[in-house]
């Protein structure tokens, strides 16, 4: 039996009363998390949730997040997590595309969700943390719906991530994706029993889900959840719950490392905090080091075409190797590659391409993107740039593929782009990254106009706002009288990052006209 309710049996009949689940005021244990999914898939099933049926959930963090997975497993349904801050045109789009039958959201988020023209079931602060009680009917009575059994290559859960294309694209994690990710995290990171997990980032991104995620729970430990980030409350839960692991994206980590130092509570239970999205600097590691004398800073490199955490960094090696996201896991072959898909040596740059059991076989209904993305031996292509060092640590050193990274948010430009390219003031359009002190990275978009248009910023983003998420509306924009091009017309936008604009936008933000 590969549903996740295979690994959620064993440990409610090893250690039926240990902790599995913690969220807010309630604490969970093994034998309780069980009867609970049970119970839900007994409602979900009254709602013709059944083998394939692709239910999405719209929902900040929250107990019921996590039973809603293990329970849309258990009736061989298929989960896809949705980004809350989409807009509701891209609920819609992603929602259509997938062939969702189903919509769970928070009730903060129903409307939103209902732009996708399906059913939806909105859950209040009570259903978030008994969600099975809210959907059961009381005529039914409390029951446990049947496993449907599902094997290894079914899929398990769809996650649309942006790509480099003006669409999102599904990628489809199948059971064996799923647990050959959880192995290879588990023997890097040692997890077991023990094993105390603080959950801050969202759970529809594959960073808070899955590295390492749910794969505490195949060791069986527990994870502890807050429903959202807030840097002294992390620092709280770990003293309080003794945390020994967490997922931070670049910003939680700004944000919890600019509080004051002070005598603040004991964080030495931490002894490993795994960072990605960008290049840390020393700094940075050594102000981590500072806060948390216990704990390994690990840097990874991943994708969630990959279930994420393809390359960790070994403990103890942080700032010898600084730049780094380190070497690769037991399951996971990567190569470096020149344009003809040849590997190439130690020290010389290329795209990096992975291959392993735990990398998709294939986006959702998309044949033309997976050739795109494989190459004939079964390496996927990341579209990112780097090179391995002697020693088998891998450094990124560009994104070839069209990608703004923002707060561990991926953007793709040409996403952007697709909207404002629909303004009628707009003739050309390119959107490209600039650095942020908070964010990692912010989106500017490069703007020349039609004849005898105006634009502000104002109007641009309103506009923006329509069809985007805000995360990735520009936080800047520059008329420009032509775009900078190579000899066979295409947008040089390594030059735009490498302009001179960049220096001006933190004085003048907003409109900078150039030329």
């Amino acid at each position: 039996m590969f549903n996740l309710s295979g690994f959620l049996s064993v440990n409610a009949r090893q250690h039926p009363t240990a902790e599995a689940l913690v969220c807010e005021d309630l604490r969970l244990d093994w034998q309780t998390l069980e009867q609970r999914v049970g119970h839900l898939g007994a409602a979900l099933a009254d709602r013709g949730i059944g083998e394939g049926t692709i239910v999405a959930l719209m929902m900040k963090n929250s107990a019921a997040f996590i039973e809603l997975l293990y329970a849309i497993s258990h009736l061989g349904a298929v989960v896809l997590p949705l980004n809350f801050r989409l807009s509701a045109e891209e609920v819609d789009y992603i929602a259509i595309h997938a062939g969702a039958a189903l919509v769970i959201a928070d009730d903060v988020f129903q409307l939103q969700a209902a732009g996708a023209g399906l059913p939806v079931i909105s859950l209040d602060s009570a259903a978030q943390k008994d969600v099975g009680a809210a959907l059961l009917s009381p005529a039914q009575g409390l029951r446990s719906a049947p496993v449907a059994l599902r094997g290894r290559e079914d899929t398990f859960r769809l996650m649309y991530t942006s790509g480099t294309t003006s669409r999102p694209k599904g990628v489809v994690h199948s059971y064996d994706n799923f647990y050959w990710k959880c192995i290879d995290h588990a023997l890097s990171l040692g997890l077991n029993r023990q094993t105390r997990l603080l959950v801050v980032g969202p759970l529809y991104h594959v960073g808070a889900c899955d590295l390492p995620g749910l794969g505490v729970h195949l060791a069986g430990g527990t994870l502890v959840i807050q429903r959202d980030f807030d840097p002294v409350r992390v620092l709280q839960a770990i003293a309080r719950e003794n945390i020994e692991g967490i997922w931070l994206a670049p910003v939680m980590i700004n944000d919890i490392l600019a509080l004051p130092d002070g005598d603040g509570p004991d964080v030495s239970s931490l002894r490993w905090c795994i960072a990605g999205g960008e290049r840390t600097p020393e700094s940075r590691i050594r102000s981590f080091f500072a806060r948390f004398p216990n704990a390994a800073f690990i840097d990874a490199y991943g994708m969630t075409e990959t279930g994420s955490g393809d390359t960790l960094m070994d403990p103890g090696r942080e700032l010898e190797k600084i730049g780094s996201v380190g070497r690769p896991l037991r399951f996971v072959e990567l190569e470096i590659r020149n344009e003809d898909g040849q590997p190439v040596p130690p020290g010389q740059e290329g795209e990096i391409c992975m291959r392993g059991p735990k990398v998709m076989a294939h986006y959702w209904r998309d044949a033309e993107k997976t050739a795109e993305a494989f190459f004939a031996d079964g390496f996927l292509r990341s579209g990112d740039m780097g090179y391995l060092d002697a020693d088998g640590f891998l450094f990124v050193t560009d994104r070839q593929k069209d990608m703004i990274i923002s707060g561990g948010e991926n953007i793709a430009s040409s996403e952007v782009e697709r909207v404002i390219y629909n303004h009628p003031a707009v003739k050309e359009v390119a959107v490209f990254a600039r650095p942020h002190p908070r964010w990692g990275e912010v989106a500017v978009a490069a703007v020349v106009l039609a004849a005898g248009q105006t634009l502000t910023y104002e109007d641009l983003l309103e506009h923006c706002r329509m069809a985007l998420a805000g995360f990735k509306c520009p936080k800047d924009l520059v008329l420009l009288p032509a775009l900078p091009r190579n000899p066979s017309g295409k947008v040089l936008k390594r030059s735009l990052r490498a302009s001179d604009l960049a220096g001006h936008f933190a004085a003048h933000p907003g409109v900078i006209p150039v030329g």
